[in-house]
């Protein structure tokens, strides 16, 4: 809920729902067990592990509010989020499905990078607070270099990265392999589950020992295909700040000096201790190339200044919004549903956020 400092619920963003079956008793028999539909859904962890179920497509999120948030829609309104690069068909059905389905009293569609900025402004680090800066945004799937000017996105100059934590961490098909050779290997039938039980108490039963696990280059390895991605994608060769500092020098010449003083990390996979740093680094080199580039000039620039924020990765999209929301209660921020008039959801192209 707005003005909250951490998410009420989280979980990963799947969604499962049975298989229909082929036999036509089971779907009679389904037909005639009213109350019990939202069983036949399975969301975040729980449908990782379901193997006889098939992905949904995302409009089924009301099974969300009312078996998670456990809110009654016609009673709040409601702030979305947007990834980088949607359509505006998207947010089109998005907004459709909540004033029509949901009959929610207002919504607003916010853009993801402009809420981590807005979240940064609880940093020590940040003087200023300003909707003017370059987001890093990096989670599970895919990285984006996003760059805002006074609160508008310069959609132009977005740049995808194909690297992210799906390429550190171990492929679930490589896991399903391994955890199918431990079984094939390993597992055995007992007479005596009781006594089975007192032989593993964190012991190896080879060696005697605790059980231990060895962690060395992997630690530095894994985040290292940010700065060096083909180590995951040989087609891919680009290291991450170099992909910033494009960004920037794409965008418009007034609007470069702001974004470098103003680099938000936000994601999951911006966890990594010392990542702001390193990047800190790279462009400190940026800048001595650039000044060394500009030293027969006659014209001598102003300094160049990086700043780099990164106090807040994991929920910085969700805390914007939240801080967002509750501010915006009792203005006009909201858009009304009584602006629902017109047939289908065209109306809302001049409500853009």
């Amino acid at each position: 809920y707005a003005g909250n400092t951490e998410p009420q619920f989280v979980m990963p963003a799947s969604c499962t729902a049975m298989r229909e079956t082929a036999s036509v008793g089971d779907r009679m028999q389904r037909r005639l067990m009213k109350g019990v539909d939202d069983l036949d859904f399975f969301f975040g962890d729980g449908a990782v592990d379901k193997t006889n179920c098939v992905t949904i497509d995302w409009d089924l999120m009301k099974q969300v509010i009312f078996k998670y948030l456990r809110a009654e829609p016609e009673d709040h309104d409601f702030l979305m989020t947007e990834p980088p690069l949607n359509t505006p068909e998207n947010w089109e059905y998005l907004a459709e499905i909540m004033f029509e389905t949901f009959n929610v009293p207002g919504l607003y569609i916010a853009l993801q990078a402009i809420l981590a900025l807005a979240a940064s402004w609880t940093s020590r680090q940040v003087g200023e607070r300003t909707l003017t800066g370059i987001v890093i945004d990096s989670g599970d799937g895919v990285t984006h270099a996003i760059p805002v000017a006074e609160g508008y996105v310069i959609g132009s100059c977005i740049k995808h990265i194909p690297i992210a934590e799906r390429e550190i961490g171990i492929p679930p098909e490589q896991s399903l392999e391994t955890a199918k050779a431990v079984k094939e290997r390993y597992c055995y039938i007992c007479p005596d589950i009781v006594k089975e039980f007192s032989k593993y108490d964190g012991i190896n039963a080879f060696s005697k020992n605790d059980f231990q696990i060895d962690v060395g280059y992997e630690r530095f390895l894994g985040p290292e295909i940010f700065f060096h991605p083909e180590f995951a994608n040989p087609d891919f060769m680009q290291p991450i700040s170099d992909v910033v500092d494009e960004v920037i020098q794409n965008s418009p010449i007034d609007v470069r000096r702001p974004l470098y003083k103003n680099i938000v990390q936000s994601g999951g996979s911006n966890m990594f201790r010392d990542l702001d740093r390193r990047l800190q680094r790279e462009f400190t080199v940026f800048f001595v190339l650039l000044l060394f580039c500009t030293s027969d000039s006659p014209f001598s620039p102003s300094p160049w200044r990086c700043r780099i924020s990164h106090h807040m990765q994991r929920y910085a999209k969700w805390f914007g919004g939240s801080m967002l929301a509750s501010a915006n209660r009792k203005n006009k921020a909201f858009c009304l549903s009584v602006k629902m008039s017109k047939p289908g959801t065209r109306v809302l192209s001049g409500l853009e956020t």
